[in-house]
Formats: C-alpha cells, structure tokens, sequence
C-alpha cells in the first residue's frame, strides 16, 4: 500500500497519515521533515531529494505534503490512494490556530528537530491566501482529473470523520 496525502496547511495531513501508517503498518515520511532542519532552515536541495528518492525505495510508504519539487509526480503515480485534504481556508486556518496553542514552544512529530510550532503573520496568510491561488487550485484539480480512480477528496471534518472511522476503530478497539 503506497499512500500520499496532499492538500492545504492545517488540513489535518500530518494527523491522518500518522493514523494510515499505524493501521497499515507501513513507513511514514513527513515531507516537512525532510524539507526542513532545526530552527525552520532548509535542508540543502540534493539531500531533501536523497532522502525522499531513497523513501520511494520501499513497498509501501504513507507520505505526508505537497512539496512539488520533492519528485511530486514520481509519489503520484506510484501511490495505491491519494488523499487531498481540502479543507476551507477558515477552517485551515482555526485548525491551525488549534494546533499551535496545543505545541507552542514545541516541536510536533510530523516537524524537524527544532522546528518549534509557530503561527506568525506569515503562515497566517499562507493558510488563508498564498497556498490558494487560482494556480495552486487548477493543480489540485488537474491531480483530481488525472487520478480520479485513486483519489480521495476529504472537504469537512464530517468526511474525514467517516473516512477515518475504521481505522480508528481497528486501532483503538
């Protein structure tokens, strides 16, 4: 099983691959991992993509991002299922907000070492402008059209609720 998950920041990515990769029993990458070192510094180009070339090695993967650059194309076509959390911006955004008082001054497991949760203006606008421009939709929609037996379009926390019920409920029980 070889799952991607993409879609908008604060979505709830990070949370649902953790959730797939424990069900499965299968490797899980977080992209920000790789993308980023301690204190928010990018990771040098050629290592980011060692490290992701080498992940794609294995026979099943849960990989968690969008980052395009990362052999985005490569991930898409070998994924079994492609998960695109897309999240309104408002509710992105109060996830995001959620999650930063929940890990203030730390640093989630989905980040690299040192990468303390942050919510600035920056990311702020990110969430709710930035990641949403009509070129940033158009590719999600072209993923969509591209994929549509393996895609799986999660909008609410209602859906993702129902999607993520049997797992939970084979973890859990």
């Amino acid at each position: 099983m070889k799952i991607a998950i993409i879609g908008y920041s604060g979505s709830g990515k990070s949370t649902l691959a953790k959730l797939l990769s424990e069900y499965y029993q299968i490797p899980l990458l977080y992209l920000d991992t790789v993308h980023f070192t301690a204190n928010w510094m990018e990771r040098e180009k050629e290592e980011r993509a060692r490290l992701v070339r080498e992940f794609l090695q294995n026979g099943s993967w849960v990989i968690d991002g969008n980052y395009t650059k990362l052999f985005y194309e490569e991930r898409l076509e070998q994924a079994d299922q492609i998960i695109f959390m897309n999240f309104s911006r408002w509710n992105c955004f109060f996830r995001a907000c959620k999650r930063y008082r929940t890990y203030k001054n730390q640093t989630r497991e989905s980040m690299a070492d040192g990468c303390n949760e942050k919510m600035d203006f920056e990311f702020a606008k990110w969430i709710l402008w930035d990641s949403r421009t009509k070129t940033r939709r158009a590719h999600f929609r072209q993923i969509i059209d591209s994929y549509p037996k393996k895609v799986t379009v999660i909008r609410n926390q209602r859906e993702l609720d129902r999607f993520t019920a049997p797992f939970k409920k084979a973890i859990f029980t």
